[in-house]
């Protein structure tokens, strides 16, 4: 294989998480809440004139927007490439926000912003895994996604304060058009470095010793179509995981901006900058770790770690002076691990299903992460509007988180069986997803079936 061929790969990588730095304006909404709340209290003409509980709902939409276009997107990567369908995506962002520019009604936020923007953000972020993955062996598959993914989460880091800039210095809606040429650009720009190796193209493995580079050695090809993931009691497990999982990682990130403006003021969008550091820190160590001891095994110590942060935010959040290192230590922490997640899940695709219809399966997954961040998202501000406080929201987040954390044991490879000679009917989704959760808890627990559906073992 030429050095050429191989580097080709990291330029794709790169691209992928360049365009990703430009969609993850998603995570910088906090900041945009926080005007769109204050223009609301002062009122007066040209005031956004919103009902408060409603003030989440383009980023609940748009979480749920981006999630369903992973569907349509994913398909259109599998067969379009991905350098259009991240195009697409681009031209999608940057009408949504010249949408935001031109009005500050509710219904042209949820449509700019939350569709528009949304389905943008699932074009792009389709099309920037698949064809990085598929210039590297699999032992490296955790680590690439956990880079480009990484962008994403890394967006607000730079996104926060230039935001806070802009909207100080120009306003809502001018800040958005500026915003509406940057991300045009910066993504169409990128999307022409988005390329599938050449046919039959098989990726090397890590140098030897010796300095010569190995073939990676060879693995049956799993090639699953979407009907056929949906057949498998795995995805039903995935699918609940990542709900919880994103929802509850969503629901902070999109208040993070509000719960750090009690101790910090007009700084508080540091909080989300440094919130976005542990995002994109969690997905890249979460990709490396999940090569190295597996991914069900770090998908349960990050869901543990997120339960016991949701029940430490609850005293510390509901303070009457909340200390402000704290509260950064805590969303960065929280961000971490959900930052995780966004590693994970594309993984866990990858292992079970294949790369040939990859945009497409993980598509359909990623509707998981859509509705987790509606549903937490939307019950979350419920919730704060009418107690006063976030208490109840983490109580239910880290509830969630547990139950997310026992249901994940259920993924642990089971052990090799041996070959029976008897034909056996092919399971429906609801036994599949029965049987994988009945053997994953006592391969945990050190029981080992002496049955299998009716066959002698």
């Amino acid at each position: 294989m030429s050095d050429t061929t191989k580097n080709r790969g990291w330029q794709v990588t790169l691209a992928g998480t360049g365009i990703n730095l430009a969609l993850g304006v998603l995570y910088a909404w906090s900041i945009f809440k926080g005007a769109i709340k204050t223009s609301i209290e002062k009122g007066g003409p040209g005031a956004f004139n919103w009902d408060p509980a409603s003030i989440n709902d383009p980023y609940a939409i748009c979480c749920l927007a981006f999630a369903f276009s992973m569907i349509v997107a994913g398909k259109a990567q599998d067969k379009i490439g991905p350098a259009r369908t991240a195009l697409i995506g681009g031209l999608l962002v940057g009408a949504g926000f010249v949408l935001l520019s031109q009005s500050n009604s509710y219904m042209a936020w949820v449509l700019g912003f939350g569709v528009l923007a949304g389905s943008g953000f699932g074009f792009g972020y389709s099309a920037a895994t698949p064809p990085a993955l598929k210039w590297f062996p699999s032992s490296k598959t955790g680590l690439i996604a956990g880079i480009v993914v990484g962008g994403f989460g890394l967006a607000p880091v730079y996104i926060a304060p230039v935001s806070t800039w802009l909207l100080g210095s120009m306003g809502i809606q001018n800040s958005m058009l500026v915003l509406a040429a940057a991300f045009t650009v910066v993504v169409c720009g990128l999307s022409f470095l988005l390329v599938n190796p050449p046919a039959g193209y098989v990726p090397a493995d890590a140098p030897t010793a010796d300095g010569t580079v190995k073939a990676a050695p060879a693995k049956p090809t799993v090639n699953a179509t979407a009907g056929e993931m949906l057949k498998s009691g795995k995805f039903y497990i995935l699918w609940i995981t990542y709900f919880i999982g994103a929802g509850a990682g969503l629901m902070v990130i999109g208040s993070v901006a509000g719960i750090a403006k009690k101790s910090m003021g007009p700084m508080a969008f540091l909080a989300v900058a440094i919130m976005a550091l542990g995002n994109a820190g969690g997905r890249v160590v979460a990709g490396i770790l999940s090569d190295k001891i597996g991914r069900m095994a770090t998908l349960c110590i990050v869901f543990v770690f997120q339960a016991a942060l949701m029940f430490a935010a609850i005293p510390l959040v509901g303070a009457g002076h909340p200390n402000a290192a704290l509260i950064v230590l805590l969303a960065t922490f929280i961000g971490f691990n959900y930052g995780a997640n966004l590693s994970l899940f594309p993984s866990f695709s990858k292992d079970y299903w294949g790369l040939k219809n990859y945009g497409l399966n993980y598509g359909v997954l990623f509707t998981a992460w859509g509705v987790g961040g509606f549903v937490m998202g939307r019950v979350s501000e419920m919730l704060n509007t009418q107690t006063g406080s976030f208490t109840t929201s983490f109580t239910l987040a880290g509830s969630l988180l547990i139950a997310g954390a026992v249901l994940s044991l259920a993924l642990r490879p089971a052990k090799a069986a041996k070959p029976v000679e008897i034909a056996v009917a092919v399971p429906s989704a609801r036994s599949v997803f029965m049987e994988s959760f009945i053997r994953g808890w006592a391969d945990f627990l050190g029981f080992t079936p002496t049955t299998q559906r009716g066959v002698s073992r």
